[in-house]
């Protein structure tokens, strides 16, 4: 007697403890859900819903303040969405907020990220239609890494096909690099040029050493001497002219 008791003592606290379980449950997910909060319906039109689930969460300012409650294909262009918002919050809603899709951390369900409006825009209206910022179409993405590599195998093409045909002795780039008589012809043209400074040199040389003799010789003495003095007076004659102002200006000194 005392056995059947004690079973159905543990028996009730069971039943008990599960169904306080199941309440807590309930609360968690209708919390979660706004099952028990007043709210209001939003929609948005999205290209695509990137994965996308009913159920999933709304956020506002990183905060869950809605879920999903609707995802309908009008037609081949459009996704609706339609969400459930805490009614509290529309208030900081305006007309001309936009609604992204995001993912919750790095591999997370996939959510909807109201993003605030202008200053000064007016509050949505209940049943509003939120501003689509349509997600990032990754097959569209790929499709251009694939044209760019194509590209990358053509040019690359071209430029093995060009090199091969310099290397061969192909066109006027490959004679230039193959041929040892043109590069012949160019060093004999550089070693001229070279000479030809080289003798330019020696002949100012030659010239300046013959002016130092010519200055020596007792023959032409004099007549250096004389041009010599003739600069001096000259130079003396223009300094004492432009102390004394009698130079004009703009006359050459």
């Amino acid at each position: 007697m005392q056995k059947n008791s004690s079973m159905k003592i543990k028996t009730g606290i069971f039943v008990t403890a599960g169904a306080a379980i199941l309440l807590l449950i309930i609360i968690f997910i209708g919390n979660q859900r706004n099952l028990f909060r007043s709210t209001i319906r939003l929609k948005v039109n999205y290209r695509t819903v990137a994965g996308l689930q009913e159920g999933n969460f709304v956020r506002f300012a990183g905060i869950n303040v809605g879920a999903v409650e609707l995802i309908d294909i009008k037609n081949d262009t459009t996704v609706t969405v339609e969400m459930s918002i805490q009614k509290k919050i529309k208030q900081f809603i305006k007309a001309d907020s936009k609604a992204s899709i995001a993912s919750d951390g790095l591999m997370g369900d996939k959510l909807i990220q109201i993003l605030p409006g202008k200053d000064g825009s007016p509050v949505i209206a209940d049943n509003g239609e939120l501003i689509a910022v349509n997600p990032f179409d990754m097959d569209k993405a790929m499709g251009k890494v694939d044209r760019v590599f194509s590209n990358i195998d053509t040019l690359t093409g071209n430029l093995a096909a060009i090199f091969g045909k310099v290397n061969s002795g192909k066109g006027t780039l490959g004679k230039l690099i193959n041929d040892d008589k043109v590069a012949n012809d160019l060093q004999q043209t550089i070693a001229s040029a070279k000479q030809t400074v080289n003798t330019a040199n020696k002949a100012a040389t030659g010239l300046n050493e013959n002016m130092e003799a010519a200055k020596s010789n007792f023959l032409l003495k004099g007549f250096f001497r004389k041009k010599e003095k003739k600069r001096i007076a000259d130079s003396t004659a223009k300094a004492k002219a432009k102390q004394n102002g009698e130079v004009k200006p703009g006359t050459k000194n």
